[in-house]
């Protein structure tokens, strides 16, 4: 994959096109200061093994601007208001004013805005003219098939803030966290350490769940769903199946999922980067994700080869069910789908708290530099 989706020239992204959609990342001297820092500290901890660090974690190759920027939320994503974090109190990213009012627009340094807020209509963009020096940053954590009428928007950003390793702040639905590579502080404040398998472990008593809110025929993984239920038992939940049950301290799905061997981390489209919490519940929870989404290789930039089971291992979907019950009667075979993690914890990055304040951490590194995103449809759907 190009070092791409940034502030750059058409040209740099024609040559990222040319390189497709999923690879090696690849540094490149077009990159921004953002993704400079980002994909150096990449390769300090090995491109084979990428794992993809704490964003929070990096440290800058240059010299950070040590002046207060005011960050406004021009909307809250999908209208649903959240209290603004303290970033140095949870992050301790210092210099940061985030603002979700109106009148801080003339004199605020960055701007985030919320793709789907203002492609459906339920608010508009900024007005202009912008003030000086100002940055605007699109974000978006929706797949390219359900991010709609992106072609209005082409030539207004700055940053791209996205799942996207190639974005210019990049922030993803989850990562892990080497334990002996990892560093102190934040990492180890806010992952969650995964355990090597217990015996109980390799014997749950349930096989494999599904949890999904968005049924939708068009879907391949409804369509894999139906071949796959031929063939093994698949527990159904969420809203076409049972109810999630629900308990007073949270985090029910992985409750949930605690309970079975292996979990369908089913993506409802396939698109470069785009794997959300559906894996990350998985692997916090204990089970064998079974995935379908990007490539394996798209896969393995983020956790080990052997802690996932890609759909397209198998020539057919009853191959893929044969092997779950071959593993379901052979735990040492199970073992070595799970054996990583002792070495591991897992983050999944707070909405909307964390994307804050790592936008503003962005906005200080690359303050002075304005340059506009080009060929933001065109990058995305690459």
């Amino acid at each position: 994959m190009g070092a791409a989706g940034r502030s750059t020239t058409t040209a740099q992204r024609a040559d990222r096109q040319q390189k497709g959609g999923v690879g090696l990342l690849v540094l490149r001297r077009s990159c921004s200061y953002v993704c400079v820092a980002a994909v150096g500290f990449l390769l300090l901890v090995g491109v084979c093994l990428l794992y993809l660090p704490d964003p929070l974690a990096l440290e800058p190759s240059f010299v950070e601007d040590s002046s207060e920027v005011t960050l406004l939320i021009w909307t809250h994503p999908f209208g649903r208001y959240r209290k603004l974090p303290d970033c140095f109190e949870l992050f301790q990213i210092g210099g940061c004013t985030l603002t979700d009012e109106g009148s801080a627009y003339p004199r605020a340094d960055a701007v985030i805005i919320h793709h789907r807020d203002v492609a459906t209509g339920a608010a508009d963009l900024p007005p202009e003219p912008r003030p000086r020096a100002q940055k605007w940053i699109w974000m978006n954590y929706e797949s390219p098939t359900h991010t709609h009428r992106l072609w209005l928007f082409e030539d207004y950003f700055n940053l791209t803030m996205t799942y996207r390793t190639d974005s210019d702040i990049f922030l993803p639905y989850g990562y892990l966290v080497h334990r002996e590579r990892g560093t102190k502080g934040l990492q180890n404040r806010f992952a969650q350490p995964l355990r090597a398998p217990s015996r109980s472990h390799l014997l749950r008593p349930r096989l494999l769940a599904w949890v999904i809110s968005n049924w939708s025929e068009s879907h391949a993984r409804v369509s894999l769903y139906y071949q796959l239920r031929r063939y093994v038992q698949v527990d159904v939940f969420g809203r076409s199946g049972r109810p999630v049950p629900e308990d007073s301290g949270g985090g029910s799905v992985v409750r949930l999922v605690g309970r079975y061997q292996f979990y369908l981390a089913l993506e409802n489209s396939q698109h470069t980067d785009y794997i959300t919490e559906k894996l990350w519940n998985a692997v916090q929870a204990g089970a064998v994700p079974v995935v379908l989404g990007p490539s394996r290789q798209n896969y393995e930039r983020f956790l080990p080869p052997e802690a996932f089971i890609h759909v397209d291992d198998f020539s057919t979907v009853r191959g893929l069910a044969r092997y779950l019950l071959m593993l379901r009667h052979n735990p040492a075979q199970l073992r070595r789908h799970l054996d990583w993690r002792g070495s591991y914890s897992v983050y999944q990055p707070s909405f909307w708290a964390h994307h804050y304040c790592t936008a503003c951490r962005a906005v200080r590194r690359t303050r002075g530099r304005t340059d506009v995103v080009q060929d933001l449809t065109r990058w995305f759907h690459s």
